[in-house]
């Protein structure tokens, strides 16, 4: 198994062929320079075979087992011919440092071989001693495998870094598109809740003011007037909503450190009741238990349910009573939505929508579940229906002065 190293190409050569340079322009600068007795003359072939000695390192990157062979090569003509043999003996031990970091041990250790049997006739050629040539011969190779397998270690953690990098980018990026689709799933839901609801009650309440125009003036513009409230309301949620899409409102708040846009809550169900009871449906909201204030996605998860309940009575029921409930308990809060069935002699079913005819309960139902509550919906024995929402309160805190017991 070949290891590339994650330098650059065009850095990694430059480097080899500097060193090639440099060994083979020292080496003959030395022999020239420094030429002991008992050694054969430093002629034109002692410089050949050193520049062929040193410069196959300039293909260390590429094709270092060759380069190691042809500097082995190289080096055993030029002891052949009784040149001094302490001037180029460097090189094929830097050419095999190439091919440990690079190649399979099975090769590392063949070229580990070749350059051992050349390193003994080295010392040969030099007439040192038996166990010096030995050692030399065991132990250079052995030293110079281990820095290339210390390189080729150092290298495969680089690329397995590398590749954990992409994949956590990667892992990165597909966590960053799930929590866009997310959000636009999120903004979706809302779009439909604010969008149904208002429309529902502009159209009853147009309906209305188309019927009695001429006959009762009074309770036209009642209900003209009751469309424009709707109208301006629906257009600031969504004015609000779509700000969750522009870049430079994120983080923009007010002075006083409050979202300039801030979602709804059960605090304004009462606002739900009255803008309902103009389309003549009666709307009756009861607190019990001490009023707090909850956490941001449960209090705008209990409206909407409220919102959305309210919205198929006004569709399905009008005109009709409702009444929502809302009990604060030690550790969560109820909300129930509850409607006294359709006029008198109209029988076609509950006013509240069931899941298998819309999409109503079960966006309901999705948004209890990501708040960790749950939500149950279904026709009461006395007639009507009704919605039951659990919320868990977690860290709220009480509202001052809250009404125990408020009726709106």
């Amino acid at each position: 198994m070949q290891v590339r190293s994650v330098r650059s190409a065009p850095v990694q050569r430059i480097v080899y062929a500097a060193l090639a340079a440099g060994l083979a322009v020292s080496g003959s600068v030395a022999g020239h320079e420094y030429h002991p007795e008992g050694w054969a003359p430093f002629d034109a072939w002692a410089y050949l075979l050193t520049c062929l000695v040193a410069l196959p390192l300039a293909w260390c990157r590429s094709a270092p087992v060759v380069a190691l062979a042809v500097s082995c090569a190289a080096y055993t003509g030029y002891l052949a011919l009784d040149h001094q043999p302490s001037l180029n003996w460097w090189a094929p031990m830097i050419a095999l440092v190439s091919v440990a970091a690079t190649r399979a041990p099975r090769v590392s250790l063949a070229s580990a071989a070749l350059t051992g049997a050349v390193i003994l006739y080295n010392g040969v050629c030099g007439r040192l001693p038996a166990i010096l040539v030995l050692a030399q011969g065991l132990l250079i190779p052995a030293i110079a495998l281990a820095f290339g397998h210390a390189m080729r270690l150092i290298t495969q953690r680089n690329l397995e870094l590398r590749r954990l990098s992409a994949q956590l980018a990667n892992e990165q990026a597909a966590h960053a598109r799930t929590a866009v689709l997310g959000e636009r799933v999120r903004i979706a839901r809302e779009l439909h809740d604010v969008v149904a609801h208002h429309l529902s009650a502009i159209s009853v309440q147009a309906g209305l003011a188309a019927y009695v125009f001429h006959s009762d003036g009074a309770t036209a513009r009642s209900a003209l007037s009751a469309v424009a409230d709707s109208s301006r309301e629906a257009l600031d949620e969504l004015r609000r909503l779509l700000s969750m899409l522009r870049v430079d409102d994120v983080g923009d708040e007010q002075g006083d450190g409050a979202p300039r846009h801030a979602p709804p809550g059960l605090s304004r169900v009462g606002e739900l009741a009255e803008r309902l009871g103009a389309a003549n449906v009666s709307v009756t909201v009861r607190t019990r238990g001490t009023v707090r204030k909850l956490a941001l996605g449960p209090d705008l998860c209990a409206y909407r349910v409220v919102q959305e309940a309210l919205t198929n009575v006004v569709k399905h029921a009008a005109p009709t009573s409702a009444y929502v409930h809302i009990t604060y308990g030690a550790d969560q809060v109820t909300v129930v939505v509850r409607d006294d069935g359709r006029a008198p002699g109209d029988s076609h079913g509950p006013a509240i929508s069931a899941p298998e005819s819309g999409y109503g309960l079960i966006g309901m139902r999705e948004r209890a579940n990501l708040c960790g509550g749950s939500l149950s919906a279904g026709p009461r024995r006395d007639g009507g229906y009704e919605v039951r929402l659990t919320l868990p309160t977690g860290a709220a805190t009480p509202v001052p002065d809250a009404p125990d017991g408020s009726e709106a």
